[in-house]
């Protein structure tokens, strides 16, 4: 049974005691005889996706999981999806799909302008966040060297911070640069996160090599050997961890029409390589309920996209060798509703719901995928980029305990 339906089938059988319960109103009498910290403890080890529906056991309950105190304590839920738009520098935003107020303000008032003249959002993972930053203006990053970028990761929740140092020098015969980077963390197993910056060259247009910083020990390690596929990494796209490992999709040189996942271990070495569904390249990859999820356009005979047709694929655990469909949808009726075009920019951690952008980047939807469901809609800024879907992560004993 999955963590989920655990979560559901608590709630309804405690449900079922409190009503039952003779001469007392519904749940009284149960909620009395716990304490708080029980409470918490039974709400901490719950999905986040079923903490609001106890709410409704009591006024209590529904208190202690509104109070700001217990928020540390308590599983948090996707709260909405970062964004950029460009105008002179980049310009950061948040769009809200919570229902709730923007949680932090996401130009990072205390980071820009003051410490940095520009900063670009990389990747998001449980919490904490990833950019590039520079004391230069970014619009033209070409025209900047090497050593005007540095990596910061923060937490928006508490306002902590920190500056990577820079990385390992590539080998001196070969120019180098950096295609993707992404953020590797989680919680649950350790308060420490590591950054995956993945190299090309000009020399060979595939990734050549990958430099990895540990929060543990404050420093890179490089490794050039043992990447013996030869893939070549889809400029500027993301990096998803889940298991432990970090996916990225590329393409096996010399092999046009074929896309691989690859599973890369904490130590950068290259531990899965599977076949992506064919010619289902116009998608994005993200993190859901433990297992790792591929949402795409599909494609014709002749490799043409149907926007109207949404697929969602699963790589269901580590041992897996392929991605198995596990929804498909129609979005006919949302785009015939407001004529616009739509394209996957990111999917649910808790649910199978995805998220679209029109083509003209000015409307986020939520489609929900099990029962085919258009839900929000919400504006957004004209000529947006870089979707970053963000779970508020507010413990302190991140912070506390790597020392920022």
């Amino acid at each position: 049974m999955e963590e989920a339906d655990k979560g559901e089938v608590f709630e309804r059988n405690n449900k079922s005691r409190l009503d039952s319960h003779p001469g007392t109103p519904a749940g009284t009498a149960t909620a009395c005889r716990l304490t708080d910290d029980l409470i918490l403890e039974i709400l901490s080890r719950i999905p986040a996706r079923s903490l609001h529906r106890f709410k409704c056991v009591s006024v209590r309950w529904r208190d202690l999981i509104a109070d700001p105190a217990n928020r540390k304590k308590l599983p948090q839920t996707l709260a909405g999806f970062l964004y950029t738009t460009t105008a002179g520098r980049n310009r950061h935003h948040f769009a809200s799909v919570s229902c709730g107020a923007v949680p932090f303000d996401p130009s990072l008032p205390y980071l820009q302008p003051s410490k940095y003249k520009d900063m670009a959002q990389v990747d998001a993972c449980n919490g904490l966040l990833l950019y590039l930053s520079s004391s230069k203006s970014m619009v033209n990053p070409w025209a900047l060297a090497e050593d005007d970028f540095r990596f910061v990761v923060c937490n928006p929740a508490t306002g902590r911070w920190v500056e990577l140092p820079p990385q390992p020098q590539a080998p001196a015969d070969r120019f180098r640069y950096n295609c993707m980077a992404g953020l590797a963390f989680d919680p649950a197993v350790s308060s420490h996160f590591h950054v995956f910056c993945f190299e090309e060259t000009t020399v060979e247009t595939y990734m050549t090599g990958v430099n990895i910083y540990s929060s543990r020990t404050g420093a890179w390690s490089r490794r050039d050997g043992g990447i013996v596929e030869k893939v070549a990494l889809f400029f500027y796209s993301k990096g998803v961890f889940v298991g432990g490992m970090m996916y990225v999709i590329g393409n096996p040189k010399g092999i046009s029409n074929e896309h691989v996942l690859l599973g890369i271990d904490m130590q950068g070495k290259v531990r899965r390589t599977i076949p992506m569904p064919y010619g289902r390249r116009f998608g994005t990859i993200g993190s859901s309920q433990g297992c790792l999820l591929y949402a795409a356009s599909s494609v014709d005979d002749y490799n043409k996209i149907l926007v109207s047709e949404i697929e969602l694929w699963c790589l269901k655990d580590c041992d897996s060798k392929e991605m198995v469909l596990k929804h498909t949808a129609s979005i006919d009726e949302l785009m015939s509703m407001t004529g616009e075009k739509y394209r996957v920019v990111g999917i649910h951690p808790d649910c199978d719901t995805i998220f679209l952008v029109s083509h003209g980047g000015g409307t986020l939807v939520a489609y929900d995928m099990q029962h085919q469901k258009v839900g929000c809609i919400l504006n957004l800024e004209k000529n947006t980029q870089r979707f970053l879907p963000y779970v508020p992560l507010f413990s302190e004993s991140l912070a506390d305990g790597d020392g920022w």
